[in-house]
C-alpha cells in the first residue's frame, strides 16, 4: 500500500500541533463569486492576532531554521465589509475547537492575504479560465474504496465546468487507473489530470514529467487553472529517512530540497510568456489523520499503511514538517498562488475525532474524514477538499 503520509507520527510530539478549523460548507457549483459570507481578507501581520486566548501563542518561528511558531491564537473581529481588522490565519482558527494546540505552523509571519470563508488564501481573481489541469498524488487521483463521482477532483471538475462553461470530462477520465495509479484518461473536455499515487514533488518536473506530460505547447495559450495536492509522500520520505538513521542535518537537507522543488515547480507556471493569457495555480499543504495526537494505531489498518516504526527523536522531526507546512504558505505568498489549509481543517476529524482531550477537539458529534485507508479521504472529506478549493476559485 502506499506510504502516503506519515505526517501524523511527529505533528503533535511536544505540543508541535497546528490549529483546526471547521468552516460553513460551500456548494461547489453554485456559491456566488465572493465566496463565503464576511469581507474579504486583507493582508495580515503577526502583529494583528489578539494575545487574550492565554494557552496559545502568535510568536513567529525563524523560517531558516524551522523553528515551531505558534500557529494558532488570538481572538477579535474578522475584517468585514467596510473595513475592520484584517483577516490572519490565526483568527480563522482561533475559536474552532475545544482545546487549543500550540506550537503549529505560524502562517502569519508571511503576511498572506486569506479568504473571508478562511479555507485558503485569496491572492488570485480566478476568472475566465478555458482549462484545468490536476496534478500531485493519491489525494488527487482519488483512491478506492471511495467511488469515482465522490472524489475532490471529480466533483471540483464538474463544478468548474459549471462555473466557467466548460466541456466537463467524462466517466473513464473520473476513473482511477489500479494498475497505473492515475486517472484512467489524461484527458477529456477541458480537463486533464497527471497526478499519480505515490507522486513526490520531484515528480513534478525533476525525476518525472507530471508537468510536461500535462503542459504540451499546444495548450499554454488557453487560460489555465491548475489544482494540486503533493507534499505528503515527501513526509513520508522523510520521515522513512529518521527512521533509518538519518543526521539531523541529512534531514534538514532533505526536507529543503522537496520544498524547493515544489516552489521550482510553481515559479514554472510564472515563467513570463508562457501562459500568455494567464495561468492561476492552487495547491494544499499537508494533512495528518491522528487529530495531532500521533497515536496511529486509532486507525486499524495503520500497520499495512506502513506505521509501524519508532521515530527517534520525534520533536526534532516534528520540527521539519512545521517548517515545511509554513513553507508552502511562503510560497503561496511569494509566487502569488493560493494555499488550501487542509492540514488544519482536517484535523479533529481523524480517528481520534471523538477523543474529548485530544488536540484540535470539536466537540461531540465531530466526523472522521478519512477511509479504512487510514490515509486518504473518505467521500466526507473529498466533498469539504472541493469546498476548499471552490471557495479559494470563488472569491
Amino acid at each position: 500500500m502506499e506510504r502516503f503520509l506519515r505526517i501524523a507520527l511527529v505533528l503533535s510530539i511536544a505540543s508541535g500541533v497546528t490549529a483546526c478549523s471547521d468552516h460553513p460548507s460551500v456548494d461547489a457549483a453554485s456559491a456566488g463569486s465572493s465566496g463565503a459570507t464576511g469581507g474579504a481578507g486583507t493582508t495580515s501581520s503577526t502583529a494583528d492576532v489578539a494575545s487574550s486566548v492565554a494557552s496559545t501563542s502568535s510568536s513567529t518561528s525563524t523560517s531558516g531554521s524551522g523553528g515551531a511558531g505558534g500557529g494558532a491564537g488570538g481572538t477579535g473581529g474578522i475584517g468585514g465589509v467596510g473595513g475592520g481588522a484584517p483577516l490572519t490565519v490565526a483568527q480563522c482558527y482561533a475559536d474552532d475547537f475545544v482545546n487549543p494546540p500550540m506550537n503549529g505552523p505560524n502562517y502569519d509571519q508571511f503576511m498572506p492575504t486569506v479568504g473571508s470563508h478562511c479555507m485558503g488564501t485569496n491572492h488570485q481573481d480566478i476568472t475566465g479560465v478555458e482549462r484545468v489541469v490536476f496534478l500531485g498524488d493519491s489525494v488527487t487521483v482519488g483512491t478506492p474504496p471511495t467511488f469515482s463521482n465522490d472524489f475532490y477532483r471529480s466533483q471540483l471538475a464538474d463544478a468548474l465546468a459549471t462555473k466557467f462553461g466548460l466541456a466537463p470530462p467524462d466517466a473513464l477520465w473520473k476513473l482511477a487507473d489500479l494498475f497505473n495509479g492515475t486517472s484512467l484518461t489524461q484527458t477529456s473536455g477541458a480537463f486533464a489530470s497527471c497526478a499519480k499515487w505515490g507522486a513526490r514533488t520531484d515528480d513534478l518536473i525533476q525525476d518525472n514529467t507530471q508537468i510536461a506530460d500535462c503542459f504540451p505547447a499546444s495548450e499554454l495559450d488557453k487560460r489555465t487553472l491548475v489544482v494540486m495536492t503533493m507534499g505528503g509522500n515527501d513526509i513520508a520520505s522523510l520521515t522513512k529517512a529518521a527512521t533509518d538513521g538519518a543526521t539531523q542535518m541529512e534531514l534538514w537537507a532533505q526536507v529543503e530540497a522537496f520544498v524547493q522543488l515544489q516552489r521550482e515547480a510553481v515559479q514554472w507556471f510564472h515563467e513570463p510568456g508562457r501562459f500568455p493569457n494567464g495561468v492561476f495555480v492552487i495547491f494544499s499543504n499537508m494533512y495528518e489523520f491522528t487529530d495531532g495526537t500521533g497515536d496511529v494505531q486509532a486507525c486499524d489498518v495503520s500497520g499495512l499503511a506502513g506505521f509501524d516504526q519508532p521515530i527517534p527523536s520525534p520533536a526534532q522531526l516534528a520540527e521539519l514538517v512545521v517548517y515545511a507546512n509554513e513553507q508552502y504558505l511562503e510560497i503561496a505568498v511569494d509566487e502569488g498562488a493560493d494555499m488550501i489549509f487542509m492540514l488544519e481543517d482536517f484535523c479533529g476529524h481523524g480517528f481520534h475525532a471523538d477523543d474529548p482531550t485530544a488536540p484540535c477537539y470539536r466537540g461531540p458529534g465531530a466526523e472522521t474524514w478519512f477511509d479504512l485507508t487510514c490515509i486518504h479521504p473518505n467521500p466526507t472529506g473529498h466533498d469539504h477538499i472541493t469546498d476548499m478549493f471552490m471557495a479559494v476559485v470563488n472569491e
